[in-house]
């Protein structure tokens, strides 16, 4: 696996309403249209993005980023060789492919392809 950048980082948050006018409005990012349940996303210059969302019933508020891969498949094969948790199947939206990982610190990460 060869990481090759960082392409998303997300904050899930009760705040989730407060954070994502904040994003707008003070730090001046602007939203994109991803379809990805209630998550809202915004754009950065270098093409990566920040997403914000609000927790799930059974989903602690925390914060995860997003490590640019050429091909998730092979990576989360790479994950499940050395035993690191990881999806079992890949994730998708209108612009990447993804999994997701829990590290050794027990967050969660993503590792992400982009297709668009």
């Amino acid at each position: 696996m060869r990481i090759t950048g960082i392409t998303f980082v997300g904050t899930r948050t009760y705040a989730d309403e407060a954070m994502a006018r904040f994003v707008s409005d003070v730090l001046g990012l602007a939203p994109v249209d991803v379809a990805v349940g209630d998550a809202r996303f915004f754009s950065l210059p270098d093409g990566s993005s920040f997403a914000v969302t609000r927790p799930g019933d059974m989903e602690p508020a925390e914060r995860t980023v997003g490590f640019l891969v050429d091909d998730v498949e092979q990576a989360a094969a790479e994950l499940r060789a050395a035993g690191v948790p990881v999806d079992e199947e890949v994730s998708y939206n209108d612009r990447q492919r993804y999994i997701h990982l829990r590290a050794p610190d027990g967050q969660l990460y993503e590792l992400v392809e982009e297709i668009a």
